[in-house]
């Protein structure tokens, strides 16, 4: 089991060049194809008392959108290497409509960590993303010049969306060097945690894949996130693989959880499956 697509999404107000470089290593890793993607949306006319708006204006602004989206596949193109050939795909539209309708195409959809808020018009809202298009997210922090997902630490939870994530690793987790199943649970639930934990690395197991369980109880102090990445960070894990939105997404934006948390402050890469 391989990723024979990946997608790549940028932001056609600024291309990372770094941000590109590492999707296309790891196309270069899977041997997989490279599709880049992004999309921009018309601002509507805004009319309001003693302003007169023009209707032809914005023929002008599609103009200008067509030519950042064209030096944008450029700049794609560039950075993946003149060895690779990268498909480069626009649209006039939401950005997040379009990603989520092109989804068909990958196996793998790639976006940048520092680019998950801000105006529906230019930027991509990660967390709708993930919720509609039934593909797995790889999201990469600004921070990340390099992915070789030599330790994988799955955080673990007995949802639907961490089993569909840990599905959807597979193809990371047989590439990698040292691979840790780990769940953050109450005192109370330790045992039962365990088993849980064990089962999973027993399913590992018969795809060909030495995982080790790890149990850690939550602490009073930070976010269930927080530890993750602080025990992540102490063992040199360089990718974290978890279901996302096993909560309601209004729930988490309301109280706080996993997925919004790790969106916002993971240093480390996450991939992610709802």
């Amino acid at each position: 089991m391989s990723y024979a697509t990946l997608m790549v999404w940028v932001n056609v107000d600024h291309v990372s060049k770094k941000f590109v470089g590492v999707a296309a290593s790891l196309a270069d890793k899977f041997d997989a194809r490279l599709l880049g993607l992004s999309a921009v949306a018309i601002f509507p006319p805004f009319a309001a008392p003693g302003i007169v708006t023009v209707a032809n204006a914005a023929e002008f602004d599609i103009e200008n959108m067509k030519e950042s989206l064209i030096d944008a596949g450029s700049i794609v193109q560039a950075a993946a290497g003149s060895a690779r050939q990268v498909e480069w795909r626009s649209a006039i539209a939401f950005p997040t409509e379009t990603l989520i309708g092109e989804a068909r195409c990958a196996d793998l959809i790639v976006v940048e960590g520092d680019k998950l808020s801000g105006d529906k018009y230019r930027n991509l809202d990660v967390g709708s993303a993930i919720l509609g298009a039934g593909r797995p997210f790889l999201v990469v922090p600004a921070v990340v010049e390099s992915l070789a997902a030599e330790h994988v630490m799955i955080g673990w939870k007995d949802t639907r969306e961490a089993r569909r994530a840990v599905q959807d690793a597979l193809p990371f987790l047989h590439e990698a060097k040292r691979v840790t199943v780990m769940e953050i649970c109450r005192k109370e639930e330790m045992e039962t945690a365990r088993n849980r934990v064990d089962d999973v690395v027993r399913y590992l197991a018969q795809h060909r894949i030495k995982a080790e369980s790890r149990v850690e109880i939550q602490t009073s102090r930070g976010s269930a996130a927080e530890q993750l990445i602080g025990w992540a960070r102490g063992d040199g894990v360089d990718l974290l693989v978890t279901g996302a939105y096993g909560h309601s997404r209004l729930n988490e934006w309301m109280f706080g959880g996993m997925t919004r948390d790790l969106l916002n402050t993971s240093p480390i890469c996450c991939l992610m499956s709802h």
